[in-house]
């Protein structure tokens, strides 16, 4: 429904995952050793997070109208595919495949994946060569697709309000909040700035908490404790 509540599979992954992603990114019961990048412990909330992102990506297929239109519009484009890709899973390895890569393909080419590294770096950002930026942006992007390929066909639909949309310029905030099964109810907004005619997303908060602010915190982290290299390091021995 463009203004009221519809069944959206995988939006519950959203809630769930970046709801918790502050601890999951850690080890439960463990201090982060230096050095160390959690990224087991925080594959299942990145995982889900990301299916957040595909959800937003969904509505830059088309030229901006206005961001909660495009954001409501298209969310079922990459639904179904999501879907195709859960009865496949049971069915036929090549066509589960297939739609693996499609749902790659759609996040690669709808994502706005350049400038979300660049909000998880800050100032180590302005510092990488270009080459150094194009291998953080693969890396990143390499960790987000496999976390939420493995985690994302076992979720089911939940039901989504949206409640408003606010506009500055370039920049525009999509408001909804998620009425799940259990039940709770959880606050999702989408962060979109308007690129070369389309609106494009570059964080998402699950009850206040951005996606984008985890992770930054997290790699200075790890930059602080090891360096720059290191977060490197750790994150091409997760996505090889």
């Amino acid at each position: 429904m463009v203004d009221g509540a519809g069944h959206y599979p995988s939006f519950a992954v959203v809630a769930l995952g970046a709801r918790g992603v502050c601890k999951s990114l850690r080890a439960p019961g463990r201090p982060v050793a230096h050095g160390m990048l959690p990224i087991d412990a925080g594959v299942t909330a990145m995982g889900k997070a990301l299916a957040a992102w595909l959800l937003v990506a969904a509505a830059m297929a088309a030229p901006a109208t206005n961001p909660r239109a495009v954001v409501q519009g298209a969310v079922t484009r990459v639904v179904s595919v999501l879907q195709d890709d859960f009865v496949a899973a049971h069915l036929d390895r090549p066509r589960t495949e297939m739609r693996r890569a499609e749902i790659r393909r759609v996040a690669r080419e709808l994502f706005d994946f350049d400038e979300m590294a660049r909000r998880t770096l800050t100032r180590h950002w302005n510092g990488r060569t270009p080459e150094e930026r194009a291998e953080f942006v693969q890396l990143f992007t390499d960790l987000l697709e496999r976390a939420y390929i493995a985690r994302v066909e076992p979720f089911a639909g939940e039901r989504i309000i949206y409640t408003g949309e606010a506009v500055d310029g370039p920049y525009a905030t999509v408001r909804s909040r998620i009425l799940t099964r259990r039940p709770t109810e959880i606050a999702m907004d989408y962060r979109l700035m308007l690129r070369d005619g389309r609106w494009r997303a570059y964080d998402v908060l699950v009850d206040g908490v951005s996606f984008v602010a985890t992770f930054r915190t997290e790699f200075e982290r790890i930059i602080q404790q090891s360096s720059y290299a290191g977060l490197i390091d750790k994150l091409r021995k997760r996505t090889t």
